[in-house]
């Protein structure tokens, strides 16, 4: 399937000249386009800029010092928001292109979902819907599209990065519809304004794209977080032999390789985690397209369900993982008290910008809409929870020592 335009025809033009799609892939010549009409590129497919946008954004980069589960400044080894990102993305890459998807669409949408997250990971988020609850609603995921469509400020003539249609939809809707049957919460409000504008069919299924981008996510955080706690030592080989997915794979490789090396019997163990899940996913998605037999990326979104995902064995298995998880990496006790120090953090951050906007930087004053902020709480409460989402854990903490400790100099 062709997917560069006319333009090939130029002496100039160094795409490439065709990339061989499954007929049910998004095709970024087919694109329903942009918000704001751009001439096209020359050298790369309207997905590729998208993906090119999302790694030159300041949000993306500031994904370096952001939590993934230990606080940045716990050890340099241990992931942060960026290279979780980098992860997913690889993994998103590889299961495209064994489905004959678009890896770059794959790719962006990887890069792409966690572009919201405020500092401290699932800590700083829970305090900042909680500051946020008399104003409205704090949604990570609704903050993704505040970044991509309104904060990020890199081009004359528009806000945002003016993502092209097909990457907006996946990344509002990655994790599947946001209305009609089964869905128990309201539209978040940046993603419903959005969809005023430009029709997002909220009610539909993501494309298959964002639907792979979805479950690299959980390939990678799983993975990445077994070995992030054993490497911290705060889980062990032993409580791992009871979980159904991870135990086999930890006999086999505690086994085969000697003790003293640890460091890679932990990396042949994640490696395999990785392998297993990959292929369950190639194997299931398959068999459900098979079934369905789309020929368009529209018939992918008016499926019944997602066609990409884990078979029912793997769905349990991964679901005792991350029980596991929860109760042994993520409530333990070390990691709680980052988590109250961190919500703390946060919380003090909001009530003081809350109450006094002038201590905002001048920036932050002013709306998106290019209106002050002073006299209208709910837009002042939105701009307070905008500037704060977009520090990094080091910039809160040192933010909050500017503004709590008197012999911090401003």
């Amino acid at each position: 399937m062709a997917a560069v335009d006319a333009r090939r025809d130029s002496p100039f033009f160094l795409g490439p000249t065709e990339i061989r799609l499954a007929s049910y892939a998004s095709d970024s010549a087919a694109s329903r386009g942009r918000l704001v009409e751009e001439a096209p590129s020359r050298a790369r497919t309207a997905f590729q800029r998208d993906r090119d946008r999302i790694i030159h954004a300041g949000a993306f980069r500031r994904l370096k010092y952001k939590t993934q589960v230990f606080v940045f400044h716990e050890g340099d080894y241990y992931r942060t928001r960026l290279s979780h990102s980098v992860e997913v993305a690889q993994v998103a890459r590889t299961v495209a292109r064994a489905l004959g998807l678009d890896e770059d669409l794959s790719e962006a949408l990887a890069l792409a979902h966690d572009l919201g997250h405020p500092p401290f990971g699932h800590a700083g988020e829970e305090a900042l819907d909680a500051c946020m609850a008399p104003y409205g609603v704090f949604d990570h995921n609704d903050q993704t599209v505040r970044v991509l469509t309104l904060i990020e400020r890199r081009y004359p003539h528009f806000d945002g990065l003016n993502f092209t249609w097909e990457t907006v939809e996946g990344v509002a809707m990655h994790n599947g519809p946001l209305v009609g049957e089964g869905v128990c919460k309201a539209v978040p409000p940046t993603i419903a304004a959005l969809d005023g504008r430009w029709p997002l069919d909220l009610a539909s299924q993501p494309g298959a794209e964002a639907q792979v981008a979805a479950i690299a996510d959980d390939i990678a955080y799983n993975n990445h977080d077994v070995d992030d706690g054993l490497q911290a030592g705060l889980i062990d080989f032993d409580s791992l032999r009871e979980i159904p997915l991870v135990g086999p794979i930890v006999a086999e490789v505690v086994g085969t390789l000697p003790e003293r090396d640890r460091s890679r019997q932990i990396q042949q163990i994640v490696r395999q985690m990785i392998g297993v899940m990959v292929d369950d996913v190639l194997a299931e998605s398959r068999a459900r397209l098979s079934r369905l037999r789309p020929l368009s990326s529209d018939q992918i979104r008016h499926a019944p369900g997602p066609v990409v995902g884990f078979s029912e064995d793997l769905v349990a298995a991964n679901a005792s993982l991350k029980s596991f998880l929860f109760t042994r990496l993520y409530r333990h006790y070390k990691v709680n008290r980052a988590t109250s120090k961190a919500k703390r953090v946060v919380s003090d951050l909001f009530e003081l910008f809350l109450s006094e906007p002038n201590t905002l930087p001048e920036r932050w004053q002013i709306t998106v809409n290019e209106q002050r902020i002073d006299d209208d709480a709910a837009a002042r409460a939105r701009r307070v929870a905008d500037y704060i989402a977009g520090m990094t854990d080091r910039y809160a903490v040192e933010e909050h020592a500017r503004l709590f400790e008197m012999e911090t100099r401003s």
